[in-house]
């Protein structure tokens, strides 16, 4: 269900995996018992906000740790329940994977609280799955799916850059320069965003498996821990994209320079032949009596004659010293 005021999606999950949908009265009806609800908020809206502070039962340093304008992965817990931040890849059209959607979380035995700004396809597969009586049977059921959707979201968009920085090694010496470093820099840049989010992400996951709460069981743990390993190897593999794009830039740079340098050689190569020339005809073109060949009516041509002459002679005499 979707709510212009706030209340992207609600259920009261059954704990065999599937639930129905109740609407914005029923949420705010809810009272403690041994149902688990689960209500999914748009962060920008006013009765987001109100329903939060003033009719949720949370804490005030969770009410504003779920409602605060820049968050970063991290997770703590009370004895009531357990705060997490995550964040997921933006698969929303037209917006750049890097810029990743942030997810708050507050989560108790019989009550799930989750906000979000931008949507995030992982809460929409839970749903899906609530649905299809496949969802989560608990809460600590719930942040393990969570946490596996989005990780499971992220390795397509690491796999993407990797795939990126492959193609340019291949195309090296065949793509433009300025074009290839172009691309190199909009991959790099990916990366270091990404890298960003899940380094704070994967300790949040780290946290979340040291915490001791009762309905947070041992195999909740380990399926955490699963998901810990997946971030860590991904953490792992933007740092091999960064460094094989510090070193493809220097490749690119290095193929750049030996590029100039062969140009200023011919460019040398070519005024040391001309030099002579040009000291000839300057010589020749002084206007003092005496000049050789003034008077003849084929100076011109032997003049030109005797320039190529010399041009070739310097040419081979450049080849024999294997200068070009």
């Amino acid at each position: 269900m979707i709510d212009d005021n706030g209340l992207i999606a609600a259920y009261k999950l059954d704990g065999d995996g599937g639930g129905v949908e109740i609407d914005w009265h029923t949420v705010r009806d809810m009272s403690g018992g041994s149902e688990l609800n689960w209500v999914h908020l748009d962060r920008s809206c006013t009765n987001t906000h109100d329903w939060i502070f003033n009719e949720s039962g949370v804490e005030p340093v969770i009410a504003n740790a779920l409602l605060a304008e820049e968050t970063r992965p991290r997770c703590f817990s009370t004895p009531k329940g357990l705060f997490v931040v995550l964040r997921g890849v933006n698969l929303n059209p037209g917006a750049l994977p890097e810029d990743m959607v942030s997810l708050r979380l507050w989560i108790e035995e019989h009550l799930i609280i989750s906000v979000r700004i931008r949507r995030l396809m992982a809460i929409g597969d839970i749903g899906e799955r609530i649905r299809e009586n496949r969802g989560p049977v608990g809460s600590a059921d719930f942040l393990v799916m969570v946490t596996d959707r989005l990780m499971e979201r992220m390795g397509p968009a690491i796999q993407d850059i990797t795939e990126g920085i492959d193609g340019l090694e291949a195309s090296l010496s065949e793509g433009s320069p300025a074009e290839t470093r172009k691309k190199l820099m909009e991959l790099r840049h990916q990366a270091v965003i990404l890298r960003r989010h899940l380094a704070p992400q994967r300790e949040a996951l780290g946290r979340i498996q040291m915490e001791q709460l009762p309905w947070f069981e041992q195999n909740h743990k380990m399926q955490i821990r699963e998901v810990s390993d997946r971030t860590t190897r991904y953490v792992e593999d933007l740092d091999e994209i960064r460094e094989r794009s510090i070193i493809l830039q220097d490749e690119l740079l290095n193929a750049l320079s030996i590029d100039m340098n062969r140009k200023m050689y011919v460019l040398t190569v070519i005024a040391a032949i001309v030099l002579p020339l040009s000291f000839a005809t300057g010589l020749f073109g002084i206007n003092v009596g005496g000049m050789p060949l003034a008077e003849s009516k084929d100076g011109f041509w032997i003049v030109c004659g005797a320039l190529l002459v010399l041009g070739i002679f310097e040419a081979l005499f450049f080849k024999w010293l294997k200068w070009i």
